[in-house]
């Protein structure tokens, strides 16, 4: 709990934090995240339970949409649009604690290392970077960083957006899709923000060390959602990585689940531009032979190539050193202001601290002066109804005792007068009884004691005449 707090307090103080939230059941699709779809209608047809709506956000901001799938540890589809080609690339990776603990107060993505123990069965529903480790596979994007920059491709780095991809795989997956992306559908698209992209992951039945499914395939639906628009699909064979093969969004629904339609109205089918379309395919199969073109490139550009690399490798330290000391110089300012809020957090709350217990003590004073104030007429009341019953019972035993006083007979006051004398008077004859007791009692004693002796003498008499022979007492 407490790194929880902790985490909580520096999102307050630093906003630079991924919030992918989890979408509740009583919204209506992804909720904020709805931008990211053709009419801002989600695709049909995931219901499972475990199918989990995250609303990938970044510095307060939807960033796109992930449709998450407990059961796989793997997101299904992730739903974007394109932004701008990204200049550089910095993994920083993310997991969503709500949801393996749904009653969890971190209401964003964080860091796995930072969770700690605040997030009850992590890993239960999700993968997590452990998973990969070791296993021979990468965390495979489906929504690539490098169709996004800045914030947005920030947030591309969750493992609720990746899928296990073996390396080459992860490589080709990027290269297609960032070519597909920027030389066939953005140049094609009259409305570049009417371009709307899902990529996703058909789950197979092999699983990284028994937990996160590998994906059998990955799939890429596009749909231009304006004038002269059109729609199509992509799909790249796992066990292929130079397949690329361009279908209808039609075909491509078939694949997926049943039931599944990817975009609201088939991506206004009605204005569709079968003639735009043929474009894209053209210029989607140029760019699966787009290798085999690379390597029959003229010397100049070898030679132009050559001095890029060459200038990029002398660059390169510099580059990183002015990274580092960027790096340095904002943790610095991170770490001065949060000690600055940490001081004024500090002194607010021992301020804060001090009005309140005054206020509770200026309170308390008032109240108990208000209860002494309102008792001393109560107090009064009760001493002068005391004072007027005790008088009344004075009253009262005066009038008992002359009334008994009266109601006495005189003959039992005769009585009562000369009883002492009788008293005094009968002294001397209880003294001569109590002589005459003492003197019959002694008299008495001694005739008992005669007549025991007596009794002994009579006893041995008897006896010496019983055992003594007669003759002996004649001689």
């Amino acid at each position: 709990m407490k790194t929880s707090i902790v985490f909580l307090l520096c999102i307050s103080v630093f906003p630079g934090f991924s919030q992918g939230r989890v979408v509740r059941e009583d919204e209506t699709g992804f909720a904020e995240c709805n931008v990211f779809f053709s009419g801002q209608v989600p695709p049909e047809g995931f219901t499972e339970p475990f199918h989990v709506k995250i609303c990938q956000q970044y510095n307060k901001e939807p960033r796109f949409a992930t449709l998450y799938s407990t059961k796989d540890k793997i997101p299904l589809y992730s739903a974007f649009k394109f932004t701008k080609p990204a200049q550089s690339e910095e993994e920083n990776w993310l997991v969503e604690p709500q949801i393996d603990d749904p009653e969890n107060d971190l209401y964003e993505m964080v860091h796995e290392a930072d969770i700690g123990g605040t997030v009850a069965n992590l890993g239960a529903n999700q993968a997590l970077t452990s998973d990969y480790v070791g296993s021979g596979y990468e965390r495979g994007l489906l929504n690539p960083s490098l169709l996004n920059e800045e914030d947005f491709q920030v947030a591309t780095y969750t493992l609720t957006n990746a899928v296990p991809l073996s390396p080459a795989m992860s490589k080709s997956w990027h290269r297609d899709i960032g070519k597909v992306v920027e030389q066939a559908l953005i140049p094609h698209c009259s409305k570049m923000d009417h371009l709307y992209l899902l990529a996703g992951a058909i789950p197979s039945s092999v699983q990284v060390k028994g937990k996160v499914s590998v994906p059998e395939s990955l799939w890429l639906a596009a749909c231009c959602d304006a004038p002269e628009g059109w729609s199509l699909g992509l799909v790249k064979k796992i066990n292929d990585e130079n397949s690329l093969a361009d279908l209808t969004v039609r075909e491509l629904e078939k694949q997926l689940l049943p039931g599944v339609h990817l975009f609201k109205g088939n991506c206004g089918k009605d204005k569709q531009s079968q003639e735009k379309k043929e474009e894209v395919l053209q210029v989607v199969s140029q760019i699966c032979s787009g290798e085999q073109v690379g390597k029959n490139n003229n010397q100049d550009t070898k030679e132009s190539g050559w001095m890029r690399r060459v200038a990029g490798i002398i660059a390169t330290p510099f580059i990183k050193l002015l990274e580092f000391l960027i790096y340095i110089f904002v943790e610095l300012v991170k770490f001065v202001f949060y000690f600055l809020w940490l001081v004024v957090k500090r002194v607010v709350g021992t301020i804060l601290g001090g009005v309140y217990s005054l206020w509770n003590g200026i309170v308390s004073y008032l109240k108990a002066i208000s209860m002494v104030l309102i008792s001393i007429p109560c107090d009064v009341g009760k001493v002068i109804v005391n004072i007027f019953l005790g008088f009344l019972q004075i009253v009262q035993d005066v009038m008992s005792l002359i009334y008994r006083i009266l109601s006495i007979p005189m003959g039992f006051v005769l009585h009562l007068a000369a009883f002492p004398y009788h008293t005094i008077c009968a002294i001397p004859s209880v003294l001569k009884d109590m002589v005459t007791g003492i003197r019959d009692t002694f008299s008495l004693v001694i005739d008992a004691m005669a007549a025991v002796l007596h009794g002994f003498y009579y006893l041995a008499a008897h006896i010496i005449k019983r055992f003594i022979p007669k003759g002996s007492s004649d001689d």
